[in-house]
């Protein structure tokens, strides 16, 4: 799907990009779906990203003193979404933003950047521009986690500022989320991560609450998170 803004119709402003959007798994997009003139490099993508992101989230559990493999057996990476973000020249940067701020809602997300600065995170009061280097990869925290892991782990909040380089900023994301919801139907902070020393910080959601929170306005920052601390 090729679009302007993910939430162009609730969101009170646009911004100042253009995405290619596709479904990896569990629902893969027919591959002719796919552009031709990006459709092996998206699927090569979707194989790498996963690889690096299973890796990251092993690293992050061990962390937690869980099992390496515990967010891959919970299918915290089976829910992926390939997007292509284009953020071109802007004649009046001054007055938009490329991308509003916001977190990610997922457990996980696997960013490559090019070489045309404007990603920033917000560090305390300040928005801190995160200066792109070759061959490095971006790993951003989505408020899932932040849920799960009991506020262990913390979604970051970030924007992309427009610019005037002639150079458009290009950035290939993946989103990796969670597919197999528990038989309860809801998620909430890992049993084991819960003890009397460390409760519970938020409650448990159901996946109806979940994206109902995420499709029912435009982007923004931690509101999941905001609704569901105890």
């Amino acid at each position: 799907m090729w679009t302007s803004n993910n939430d162009l119709y609730r969101s009170k402003a646009a911004s100042w990009h253009d995405y290619l959007q596709v479904w990896m798994s569990p629902e893969k997009s027919e591959e002719e779906d796919i552009p031709e003139i990006c459709r092996r490099e998206a699927l090569a993508w979707d194989f790498h990203a996963q690889m690096v992101g299973e890796e990251v989230m092993a690293l992050l559990c061990e962390g937690l003193g869980l099992e390496a493999g515990k967010f891959k057996e919970l299918t915290f990476s089976e829910s992926r979404l390939f997007v292509g973000t284009c953020y071109p020249s802007c004649p009046q940067p001054d007055l938009t933003l490329g991308l509003n701020p916001h977190t990610d809602p997922g457990a996980l997300t696997v960013l490559l950047q090019n070489q045309v600065p404007g990603l920033q995170v917000k560090h305390g009061d300040q928005w801190v521009n995160v200066k792109p280097l070759h061959g490095a990869l971006t790993i951003n925290i989505g408020d899932f986690l932040q849920i799960i892991t009991n506020g262990e782990y913390n979604s970051v909040q970030h924007r992309v500022l427009a610019t005037t380089w002639e150079e458009p900023r290009i950035s290939i994301v993946m989103f990796l989320n969670v597919v197999k919801w528990k038989g309860s139907g809801s998620y909430g902070p890992l049993p084991e991560l819960i003890s009397a020393e460390k409760p519970a910080v938020y409650r448990e959601f159901t996946k109806e609450e979940y994206f109902d929170n995420f499709y029912s306005k435009g982007l923004d920052c931690k509101s999941l998170i905001d609704k569901l601390k105890l």
